[in-house]
């Protein structure tokens, strides 16, 4: 009896000829495009925009209950590591909506040429840098 994975890879071709399947090569091996890492990049901001929204719902809930639960809570965000969370929240939030406008863009059916889909992908990037930058440093001027 042959092996499973082996019956797997044998397929039919067109002209129901027996081939053989081609095996997808290892992530160590492929080279990821941009456009890849961009995909997932925008689905782990939107899992870290739903923790940081946790953690800002916390907040105002703390500053509805009492004066002694605000100052736990703002605490906890004035902390280092409170405030590195609030600007990853701020990176995934400046992400997601550049990479969201990147996709409202090829809703209208444009941007799928070669370059102008590498360069929407790093337009995305610079974008979310330069506008979470932007953000961080008005925010502490005014603090």
């Amino acid at each position: 009896m042959k092996d499973v994975r082996e019956a797997l890879m044998v397929a039919r071709n067109t002209d129901g000829k027996l081939v053989r399947r081609p095996l997808s090569p290892h992530l160590q091996v492929y080279r990821w495009p941009i456009s890849m890492a961009l995909s997932i990049l925008h689905r782990a901001s939107g899992v870290a925009l739903g923790v940081g929204t946790l953690l800002m719902a916390w907040w105002l809930i703390a500053a509805a209950t009492s004066p002694a639960a605000f100052a736990m809570a703002q605490g906890l965000i004035g902390s280092p590591v409170g405030l590195l969370c609030l600007f990853g929240w701020t990176v995934a939030l400046m992400f997601h909506f550049c990479s969201g406008i990147r996709h409202l863009v090829w809703d209208l059916g444009k941007g799928f040429e070669a370059p102008s889909y590498n360069n929407s992908a790093w337009m995305v990037l610079i974008g979310t840098a330069l506008s979470s930058a932007l953000i961080w440093i008005i925010g502490l001027m005014a603090w």
